[in-house]
């Protein structure tokens, strides 16, 4: 399981993490995956596309998963 630290901001919306973490390769891909049900927060399913991620929260899309640290 990898980390994303959220060096000091509140949240990472949900596009922007997986963009970050090289999960999509762009913003309107990031938009997709999350639309197409592909991505999970904390074990559900997340449709939300500018979902905040908050620390403690924990991402997964098939065998990736991160969890959110402050």
């Amino acid at each position: 399981m990898d980390i994303f630290n959220l060096n000091g901001h509140p949240h990472v919306e949900l596009c922007d993490l997986l963009k970050i973490e090289g999960w999509a390769e762009s913003g309107a891909m990031a938009k997709a995956m999350i639309a197409d049900g592909l991505v999970e927060v904390d074990g559900v399913v997340e449709t939300r596309k500018r979902c905040k991620i908050v620390a403690g929260k924990i991402v997964s899309m098939g065998s990736e998963k991160i969890k959110v640290v402050e």
